[in-house]
């Protein structure tokens, strides 16, 4: 695909990309893919999906009491526990603002490691990293479910074919982690501003009418994603029928809400 060499032109000093069918096929690579980089907001992706893994198990239930009292496993996935962004400090009650929150998910991966008896990095390695042979992937010394990965290009090309195809997971868990939780929300997606609303699912960000916004202005709205501090994202787009990976070393800022989504329409106009 010639608009993942668009790459080429971004101020990062390495970045790599790729673009994977919901056929699991990949429709193109450009760059490293196998160079590590840190995934920041992106691993929320993976603690989410390992958080639905547990769930399937039965290690826990979505509604089952998890973080401040009247908080659930769904309130926490959803970014509406009431838990301020960095900090274990309540900011609302449950359900009634979409507060995206770091110190969430580092909740919800301790509740998952005491309900499992396995610390978090080590139940995500065995529920969804080494099944999907994301051998490169990991949380760098067992640290946060929210920010604390690193991965390749390669391996998210793994995830994002098992998001799009799921072996993993029953797909109708799926359906419902990519469908708005509590809707209606308003909220702050970080780099962004203020979004009226603030649709989220379980774990992963629904793009809907936000604007500004990451993805492209071709992106259709059921598209679902993250972006990550350290420059990076992977969003689905289930209309176009695929998924992309973009992974860089230089931190989110004004580049990449310039370059990303001309990048994503060209990708998407090549599909």
């Amino acid at each position: 695909m010639q608009s993942l060499g668009m790459i080429e032109n971004w101020p990062v000093p390495t970045a790599a990309a790729a673009v994977v069918r919901a056929d699991g096929t990949v429709a193109g690579t450009h760059g490293p893919t196998d160079h590590r980089f840190a995934l920041a907001s992106v691993t929320k992706l993976l603690a989410a999906y390992a958080a639905l893994v547990a769930y399937e198990e039965g290690a826990v239930e979505l509604d089952e009491p998890a973080g401040p009292e009247g908080s659930t496993v769904r309130h926490l996935l959803a970014h509406t526990s009431g838990l301020a962004f960095d900090e274990h400090r309540v900011m609302s009650a449950p359900g009634t603002r979409r507060l995206y929150s770091n110190a969430g998910f580092e909740v919800l991966g301790e509740h998952i490691a005491k309900a499992t008896d396995i610390p978090f990095g080590e139940y995500l390695r065995q529920a969804v990293l080494e099944p999907l042979g994301m051998t490169a992937t990991a949380l760098e010394g067992e640290g946060s479910p929210a920010k604390d990965g690193v991965s390749t290009v390669d391996d998210l090309v793994r995830f994002a074919a098992e998001v799009q195809a799921p072996r993993l997971l029953d797909a109708r868990t799926v359906a419902a982690a990519m469908t708005v939780t509590y809707p209606g929300l308003k909220g702050v997606l970080p780099g962004y501003g203020h979004q009226n609303p603030n649709d989220w699912g379980l774990g992963f960000e629904i793009r809907d009418s936000k604007a500004p916004h990451w993805t492209g202005s071709s992106s259709s709205p059921r598209t679902f994603g993250h972006f990550g501090q350290a420059g990076t994202f992977l969003w689905v787009d289930p209309d176009a029928g695929a998924a992309c990976v973009a992974l860089t070393d230089r931190p989110f800022g004004p580049w990449a809400v310039e370059v990303w989504p001309a990048f994503t329409d060209a990708v998407l106009g090549e599909l």
